[in-house]
């Protein structure tokens, strides 16, 4: 497992999984979109554990740290998939791993 670095104050650990639509890489600091709630699209800043980018189809562990989080409170959980977005075209998905910011914990699942 690699070693998280908190001092981004990240607010999950998700494993993305790009689908191949980007014709670049994803590099740390890359800030698209996340459809967190049926209704409800923010934007978050990627960072990528183990490498400083990640191919338009590739996949790897790392952290998001989203704008405005106390805005969509109780949206989140372990497992739960969410997608990434460039406007209304999904470039990919970000599966939750662990929770660091207790407001967006839906402690109902």
């Amino acid at each position: 497992m690699a070693i998280v670095d908190m001092s981004n104050n990240s607010d999950v650990e998700v494993e993305f999984d790009f689908v191949g639509v980007r014709k670049r890489p994803a590099s740390n600091g890359y800030r698209p979109a996340h459809m967190l709630k049926d209704d409800y699209l923010t934007t978050g800043m990627h960072y990528y554990y183990d490498t400083g980018e990640i191919a338009g189809n590739g996949k790897a562990i790392g952290s998001i740290k989203f704008v405005t989080p106390e805005a969509y409170p109780n949206c989140l959980w372990v497992g739960k998939k969410i997608s990434i977005q460039e406007g209304i075209k999904i470039i990919g998905y970000a599966t939750i791993i662990k929770i660091f910011n207790p407001i967006l914990v839906d402690d109902t699942r």
